[in-house]
């Protein structure tokens, strides 16, 4: 059973990154990287955007910041800013049994996002998309064969569809089934369906659009080769070895009555790549038993699933994040238990 979920939960978190990725290669071919250079004018304008999309409730938002990063479109501080904002899917869950505290989790976590993320960027000199080793930038062509969309040549590209064509469509079209029949990903209708579903036409407009130049050197060989097969493995190796460690250690039974105690608790909990853990956190405090400056320095911490992509391609800057997360979220908890907030 295990096995299963974890293997569930990797295919829905491989395949939106995927996505993600083809869609960025996608727009900024066509763009010749005119919104990357937008992003690359102004760091305050990354912070923000960044900060944003970790505010976006889920992974969702994680996710493409990461993505963002590893082809060199935003900062390491960006990427701080993201994961800091980020409570993954207990946003969700905080929004449904307290909604007025989980806002103003939210938005407290976004501007400590941009702040920790300005300081990052000025003391730590880590350059976009190190970690990945084929190439920082997403690779731009201005030759006649990039048109990613070229007038008559789209039923020809059907008819006479190379390999790599035809197994994207596949594969893009088995996600789809198995999204929309709750295989996986969520098992309701809800935003985050209906955004893996809509993820998906687009990517497989793209793969069906684009020439074969184009298919094969930025998707396939760039994209299918280079990343797709560490994420999965790294993604379903750590959910597999988390989900067998929950299923002996219950985290609520390590918290303590001392308020120092619970938050270094919280604090380490919070490193685990997983959405699970935090939920006793929520719990507790929706029952009044935890003071709301923990689940803060929880939530700073945590960023759910969104670091295991980084965590498949750059160990140093998982890490490093980590550790700028577990930093703010003592300083703001410390803080925040000093005066009874």
């Amino acid at each position: 059973m295990i096995v299963l979920s974890s293997l569930k939960q990797s295919l829905m978190i491989t395949g939106f990154i995927f996505v993600m990725m083809l869609v960025i290669e996608y727009i900024n071919v066509q763009t010749r990287g005119i919104w990357h250079d937008v992003l690359k004018r102004g760091r305050l304008m990354q912070y923000l955007v960044a900060a944003l999309l970790g505010a976006i409730p889920g992974c969702l938002g994680a996710f493409t910041a990461v993505t963002l990063f590893s082809h060199g479109i935003i900062s390491f501080g960006a990427l701080v800013a993201t994961m800091i904002a980020t409570s993954g899917d207990e946003a969700f869950m905080m929004l449904a049994m307290f909604p007025g505290k989980a806002i103003l989790i939210i938005a407290l976590t976004f501007i400590i996002g941009i702040i920790s993320g300005l300081l990052t960027d000025k003391f730590i000199k880590i350059p976009a998309g190190q970690g990945w080793r084929r190439g920082k930038d997403l690779p731009l062509h201005h030759e006649d064969n990039c048109i990613c969309c070229p007038k008559g040549e789209i039923k020809r590209q059907l008819y006479q569809s190379s390999m790599e064509r035809v197994l994207l469509i596949v594969i893009i079209l088995i996600l789809s089934a198995v999204i929309f029949t709750g295989k996986i990903g969520p098992g309701e209708w809800n935003w985050v369906r209906i955004t893996l579903l809509i993820s998906m036409l687009v990517s497989l407009f793209i793969v069906v659009t684009v020439p074969e130049h184009f298919l094969k050197e930025h998707l396939w060989n760039h994209i299918v080769k280079v990343h797709i097969p560490k994420i999965f493995l790294w993604t379903f190796g750590t959910l597999l070895i988390i989900g067998i460690l929950m299923q002996y250690i219950n985290v609520a039974d390590w918290i303590a009555d001392n308020l120092i105690i619970t938050l270094l608790i919280a604090v380490l909990v919070g490193i685990i790549p997983e959405s699970g853990p935090h939920l006793v956190f929520v719990t507790l405090f929706f029952n009044g038993t935890l003071p709301f400056g923990v689940l803060l320095a929880s939530s700073i911490v945590q960023d759910g699933h969104g670091m295991l992509p980084l965590l498949a391609e750059s160990k140093r800057s998982f890490i490093l994040i980590k550790l700028i997360n577990v930093f703010m979220g003592l300083v703001v908890g410390l803080l925040a238990l000093l005066v009874e907030f």
